[in-house]
């Protein structure tokens, strides 16, 4: 089956425009199948950032997709424009290392983490091994690329990092492990029970900023730089004053300023300049603040 040329450009600036980019079924906080959801769990281990495109809402993308790459199911991974595979394939070049290698991640396998790890969790722990863990099973944190931690239940898997506690064992993958020195676990007393809470000094930093806020910043002559992430398309409609498109020659010139710069970043209602602004946290930059609302917000507290 040939596919035709509108569908066919459509689907080359898809992989164009996204350096990694998941054809799926459903999106990332949703998958809608089992092979979906590996390569999701894969992909939010090692990167912040990806897009994804669900075919289930797209019939021309989840046809023409199998035509474009020649493989004949879903997900499929693209990264740099290159199509990668399947899931299958994924699994095998993230066990080998390649895929890390791939997405330009870099890892010291040697790097134990410090855990620091309260009396009382210790004991809270040790009560849901003993009443929870199935035979062979151990207890495990991850930490995804957007720093969001996960305690289960599993067996062991070669490569991970065990760290000895007061009582237990916690063990780690190598990206955890790299991204949780210095956390802090501890229990946390809420409406649904007892819960643990987990500090991570390593997690990227970003300060809320009201429009309100903003608005006397520009006021006080404060020096600072405004960055829009919306598209071009977007900005052509309206736009901040002093703000400038986050393009990759506009990226490259802020990675160059002096990390102690501030920086705020809007997009339309706040949710991809949020995931802007914690890159460039994770980047070094300490004063970094996302425009709360985004573009919407201050649009609608200059009609108040």
């Amino acid at each position: 089956m040939d596919l035709n040329e509108t569908t066919r450009e459509r689907i080359e600036g898809l992989v164009r425009e996204n350096p990694v980019l998941l054809i799926m079924k459903g999106n990332r906080e949703a998958p809608q199948c089992g092979f979906s959801a590996t390569v999701v769990r894969i992909l939010d281990g090692l990167v912040p950032d990806y897009a994804t495109a669900d075919v289930l809402q797209d019939a021309e993308l989840r046809d023409g997709i199998k035509i474009f790459s020649s493989w004949p199911t879903i997900p499929q991974l693209y990264i740099g424009g290159e199509f990668i595979g399947g899931c299958d394939i994924i699994q095998e070049l993230f066990q080998s290392g390649e895929l890390l290698e791939t997405l330009g991640v870099e890892v010291n396998a040697d790097a134990a983490p410090e855990v620091n790890m309260t009396q009382a969790a210790a004991l809270a722990l040790q009560e849901v091994m003993k009443k929870q863990a199935p035979e062979g099973h151990t207890l495990h944190l991850q930490i995804d690329a957007r720093f969001a931690h996960h305690l289960h239940l599993a067996p062991p898997m070669p490569g991970e990092i065990a760290i000895e506690g007061p009582g237990l064992t916690l063990y780690f993958d190598l990206q955890s492990a790299s991204r949780a020195d210095g956390i802090r676990i501890d229990v946390a007393e809420g409406e649904g029970g007892t819960g643990f809470h987990i500090e991570n000094p390593n997690a990227p930093q970003v300060h809320p900023l009201a429009p309100s806020d903003l608005r006397q910043w520009l006021g006080d002559d404060r020096r600072f730089e405004i960055i829009d992430v919306r598209s071009p398309e977007e900005r052509a409609l309206a736009s901040l004053d002093g703000s400038v498109l986050l393009t990759p020659e506009e990226a490259q010139r802020i990675e160059s300023l002096p990390r102690d710069t501030t920086l705020v970043f809007y997009c339309k209602s706040g949710v991809r300049s949020q995931q802007a602004a914690e890159t460039f946290s994770r980047k070094g930059f300490g004063d970094v603040h996302n425009l709360v609302g985004g573009l919407d917000a201050w649009l609608e507290s200059s009609e108040a």
